[in-house]
């Protein structure tokens, strides 16, 4: 089943159901919502691509139920364990090399030495997760390129077409995708900033390498197009304010008009929460332009910056 016989607010037997058929499942996660399938599957993980027509080289993250199930198909050091330890279940993905190539598929791994796990912190994504008993690679549940969608109705809209089940978990609590480390060669970057930030990771694991998203790891993390998480309007950032014709996305007190904000009162949680959803209310109300004000850089800030600049096609 699937297409527009879709199963909206599917229970989560269901899920387990059509993911132990081969087919995709819409799936919430307290970062954004994700299109998710058998890991170990590749017919399934291709339909993954095809949906939302994701280039083949871009990889897939594989979400486990905890930590023991990540390091069944992930090989971790010490620091990738105090990473875990410290920040599971919730929003960070740790890539490491892969210990189980068969749990998750070579396609999934866009042919990688390396595999991108994590725990997500929503109970019902563990859940289905847990039952299923294997890992299942979840992208965001939006056509590529395309803002990633937070609340239910905006994930069916993209990319139900091409699942068979639906489980609706309410509106994402983070708002933007996961942060994302590699951990590889004794060596530690940030591939992917996201609400787990820097500082919360070095005060963890100590001070990161420099490379980043520069760096020879940089492809092993999904997300990192130039142009990516983009509405169909024009994106104008680190506006001070709206030219005619656009929608302006404030931040701060007195910036803009509030129905739009993203944080009246300046906070970066209830930024980054409300960030796609903002870009897709503005992008179907305006589509001459979105404008943004300035974001702050530091802490989440820097996530909410990156997302951004690829909104606007800034970063290549």
């Amino acid at each position: 089943m699937s297409g527009g016989d879709i199963q909206r607010g599917a229970t989560n037997a269901q899920a387990v159901e059509a993911l132990t058929r081969g087919e995709l499942v819409i799936l919430p996660t307290e970062t954004v919502y994700g299109l998710a399938a058998d890991a170990s599957n590749a017919q399934a993980v291709a339909a993954i691509f095809e949906a939302k027509g994701r280039p083949r080289f871009n990889p897939l993250i594989a979400h486990v139920a905890d930590a023991a199930q990540a390091e069944a198909v992930a090989v971790f050091d010490s620091r990738a364990r105090a990473l875990a330890e410290a920040f599971w279940p919730g929003p960070l993905t740790i890539v490491a090399p892969v210990r189980d190539r068969a749990a998750v598929c070579d396609l999934a791994r866009a042919g990688l030495d390396s595999v991108a796990v994590r725990v997500p912190g929503h109970a019902r994504a563990r859940a289905v997760i847990a039952a299923f008993g294997k890992p299942v690679v979840a992208p965001s549940a939006n056509r590529s390129g395309r803002p990633s969608p937070t609340t239910f109705d905006d994930a069916v809209e993209e990319t139900g077409h091409a699942a068979a089940d639906a489980v609706d978990g309410g509106p994402c609590a983070v708002g933007v995708e996961s942060t994302v480390v590699s951990v590889l060669d004794g060596r530690i970057s940030l591939l992917r900033p996201g609400s787990v930030t820097r500082e919360e990771i070095e005060a963890a694991v100590g001070p990161l390498d420099q490379g980043g998203e520069g760096s020879d790891e940089a492809h092993r993390s999904p997300g990192r197009l130039a142009l990516h998480y983009a509405p169909d309007a024009p994106v104008r950032i680190n506006a001070g304010a709206a030219r005619e014709g656009e929608i302006l996305l404030g931040f701060g007190p007195g910036v803009g008009d509030p129905r739009w904000s993203l944080s009246p009162t300046g906070d970066l949680r209830e930024a980054a929460a409300n960030l796609f959803r903002r870009l897709r209310e503005a992008d179907r109300e305006s589509p001459a332009g979105i404008a943004v004000s300035p974001i702050p850089a530091h802490g989440l800030g820097e996530a909410i910056n990156d997302r951004l600049k690829r909104a606007a096609g800034f970063v290549g």
